[in-house]
């Protein structure tokens, strides 16, 4: 069984707190409940000790190493509920209390569940300190959406604590048996550039933030993962287990690709389906006739000449991200898109300006070479992930 911090904030949801310590305790899982002095106003010090057997410390005072010794003593930090301030200060290094004195000793896993008002929510300050956290390797869950104080409704509830529970299990036991052992694993991420000067490129919108999340979601299956980053921040990377292979244009993405011997390739990156046909040696200058004709050729499909040349038991997996049309929905081009390419499994997403591309949600259907749904999958991109990845790993188990 593992040793567990269970950090609890002054947010109204504290309660919750005590029972997500029940269905950890009941796993048999060592429990170390750090609450800060606010969430001592919600839930006192009797009852987090009763729950956990074990004493409540909020400072550093009464004992100045042992914020140390539990960042090497935990598996896992979880803290739910996390308020906007908690929050805060994780993203910046602050440190005025236990519990975030030990957010920043652990190198465990750091499970962070946020709980506040839909506008604290929705504020940018908030927006930046999770993208940062994430981008550190952080797991942050999603809020819920629901009820919150008084008569207000909307992002910003905790989620139930069996959510938070499935989370943290996850968490604490991602590698010895997981569904992916020992399988190669090859993910591409990012979206590739295609230069038209020195100076200009074509490209698009691609964070590459879902792909880096399917290779982080193989890794916890106990994948042994390559990932094919095209363009991403690098932020995004922390704490990612897996080799790292950076490439700009569609070129050098497929020539990273291919002949790959990986047990299973996940084509998650945004690739360019045209490149300019000569790239100028100069910076292109502004026409006297305020126009600019660019002669445009296509990129090969990387995809589908991986599916035609793929080995027996080799899955692969490619992305659609779509939109509708006046010939067709956006649906029927990705059906259509399934038959013509032949992979194993087309992961199909509508984009728009909120969800699809960068931080934002994202909800995909799951289609095999027929154009079949054979599942879904809405919520954050390392939900996503998960569910992609499982749908994989069953598929390869069939092929297999």
């Amino acid at each position: 069984m593992a040793r567990v911090v269970l950090g609890v904030t002054g947010g109204i949801a504290a309660y919750k707190a005590a029972l997500l310590l029940r269905l950890l305790t009941a796993d048999g899982h060592e429990v170390q409940v750090v609450p800060t002095a606010n969430a001592l106003r919600m839930v006192g010090e009797a009852t987090w000790r009763a729950l956990s057997g074990r004493p409540v410390h909020t400072t550093v005072w009464e004992d100045p190493t042992e914020h140390v010794e539990l960042g090497k003593w935990a598996d896992l930090v979880v803290v739910a509920p996390a308020t906007a301030n908690l929050l805060a200060k994780a993203a910046h290094g602050l440190a005025d209390d236990l519990l975030s004195t030990t957010l920043l000793m652990a190198t465990c896993p750091v499970l962070v569940v946020p709980a506040m008002h839909t506008e604290m929510w929705r504020n940018a300050a908030t927006r930046a300190n999770v993208e940062t956290l994430r981008g550190r390797g952080v797991v942050v869950m999603e809020p819920a959406v629901g009820r919150l104080t008084g008569p207000d409704s909307g992002p910003g509830r905790l989620p139930e604590p069996e959510e938070i529970h499935a989370a943290a299990t996850e968490l604490l036991h991602p590698l010895a048996d997981g569904p992916l052992t020992g399988a190669r694993v090859l993910v591409t991420a990012g979206g590739t550039r295609e230069s038209l000067d020195p100076v200009r490129f074509l490209g698009n919108r691609s964070s590459g933030r879902q792909g880096i999340e399917i290779a982080r979601a193989a890794a916890a299956a106990g994948g042994e993962v390559t990932l094919v980053a095209a363009n991403v921040d690098p932020a995004l990377l922390a704490g990612l287990a897996a080799s790292v292979a950076t490439v700009s244009t569609t070129a050098e993405l497929e020539a990273a690709v291919a002949g790959s011997d990986a047990d299973v390739i996940v084509m998650a990156a945004a690739v360019a389906d045209y490149r300019p046909a000569a790239v100028a040696g100069h910076k292109l200058k502004k026409a006297p006739d305020g126009g600019l004709t660019l002669r445009l050729e296509q990129t090969p499909d990387i995809l589908a000449g991986l599916v035609a040349r793929r080995r027996p038991g080799q899955v692969i997996v490619g992305f659609a991200a779509e939109t509708g049309d006046d010939a067709a929905s956006a649906r029927q081009h990705a059906e259509a898109k399934a038959r013509r390419k032949g992979a194993d499994l087309l992961v199909f997403n509508e984009v728009s300006e909120t969800r699809g591309f960068g931080d934002v949600p994202n909800e995909v259907v799951m289609l095999d070479a027929a154009g079949t749904a054979v599942g879904r999958a809405a919520g954050t991109k390392a939900e996503v992930a998960r569910r992609v990845v499982e749908t994989l790993a069953g598929l390869r188990t069939r092929l297999g």
